[in-house]
């Protein structure tokens, strides 16, 4: 992927603070947290700071492909699916390592590579 649609860099500008993290586990079991440190880290690449993660981390080193979710201030929902690396060395964890406030671990960058869009049931991409 090139880059965002120009609907979903808008969007992401006016959302609300909390995303959404999905991942599941070896046999298909979902899991979903709350998540603040986020960034979009490119027109390809979003990023979440590991603070306390558990079962998301177990997840992704297990191979979990990821959803991230997020919902504007206008009330409408976008998803993101993809690829994920937890990173816990390299360009994109320094970078974390510059916004995840101080008063968190911020144990690794999980690095999202957009491959799907999706607004309601509209796929965008």
């Amino acid at each position: 992927m090139n880059s965002l649609p120009q609907i979903v860099n808008d969007a992401w500008d006016s959302r609300n603070d909390i995303i959404v993290l999905s991942t599941v586990d070896i046999n298909g079991m979902p899991n979903s947290i709350y998540a603040t440190c986020v960034k979009r880290y490119n027109d390809t690449i979003f990023v979440v700071a590991d603070n306390y993660f558990n079962k998301t981390r177990k997840n992704i080193l297990d191979g979990s492909k990821t959803s991230l979710l997020f919902i504007t201030k206008e009330g409408k929902s976008f998803q993101l699916k993809g690829h994920v690396a937890y990173l816990q060395s390299g360009i994109i964890y320094n970078d974390m390592k510059q916004w995840n406030p101080s008063q968190h671990p911020g144990n690794a960058a999980v690095a999202l590579e957009v491959e799907e869009i999706y607004s309601g049931s509209e796929k965008l991409l």
